[in-house]
């Protein structure tokens, strides 16, 4: 895979009308899969080494992104889905490698500003299903 810049790397709710929308100024975005291992140590490991239960534990995938504030779409169903507590189908794009599609949970939801700067916000989504992976 050739370098990227991080700004194509997209984040996108479906609203109402089934359609995804880009969640509006997110500058950075983090991806992160997630699987808990589970460990079968036990006083016979060979030589005290840790043994693990293939194919077992909770998978999950996180979600993060920090960003400007901007009064779009987007933001009022973020916005709407956290307070909610309701998980929402999300599609996050990574230019040549692909595409996750899933329901996410809004796990954190956090404001800022300064005096003299720009409001932003922080947010991070968990995985509330299993989602589909395509190769873009």
């Amino acid at each position: 895979m050739a370098a990227q810049r991080g700004r194509d790397m997209l984040v996108k709710i479906r609203n109402d009308q089934g359609a995804f929308v880009t969640v509006a100024g997110l500058r950075t975005k983090t991806l992160k899969f997630n699987a808990k291992s589970i460990d079968i140590t036990h006083s016979e490991s060979e030589d005290a080494w840790r043994e693990l239960l293939p194919g077992a534990g909770v998978k999950s995938v996180e979600i993060g992104g920090e960003g400007i504030f901007r009064d779009g779409a987007s933001d009022a169903l973020v916005r709407a889905s956290f307070f909610a507590q309701t998980a929402k189908t999300y599609e996050i794009i990574i230019p040549d490698f692909g595409t996750i599609t899933g329901d996410f949970l809004i796990s954190t939801l956090m404001y800022a500003g300064s005096y003299r700067g720009e409001a932003s916000y922080e947010l991070q989504l968990v995985s509330a299903g299993k989602p589909v992976f395509a190769v873009l």
